[in-house]
């Protein structure tokens, strides 16, 4: 029993360190990698709160399709620093 409690504390304080991680971030991709961290343990708390449907549904969304989409969006958009430094450029 001692060890399911452990074991739930240090998914909880994983889960907001990440957090803190991605809100503290400057850098876009690695705020998105914090809140897949976040989804990641989200679901493995759902997993053993005996949520198995709930636990699939966080991991396939909040995991992989929310994590996937964000990146790609971050690559297709372009920075202000680099499109403030050409325009000065030119």
């Amino acid at each position: 029993m001692i060890i399911y409690l452990i074991f739930l504390f240090v998914l909880l304080a994983l889960m907001v360190g990440a957090a803190i991680y991605s809100i503290m971030q400057k850098d876009l991709l690695y705020a998105v990698i914090g809140t897949g961290v976040i989804s990641l343990v989200l679901s493995i708390l759902f997993f053993i709160l005996q949520a198995p449907d709930v636990a699939l549904t966080e991991a396939a969304i909040g995991v992989a399709l929310t994590t996937i989409i964000f990146i790609i969006t971050i690559r297709n958009t372009v920075r202000y620093e680099d499109e403030h430094d050409r325009k000065e450029n030119k």
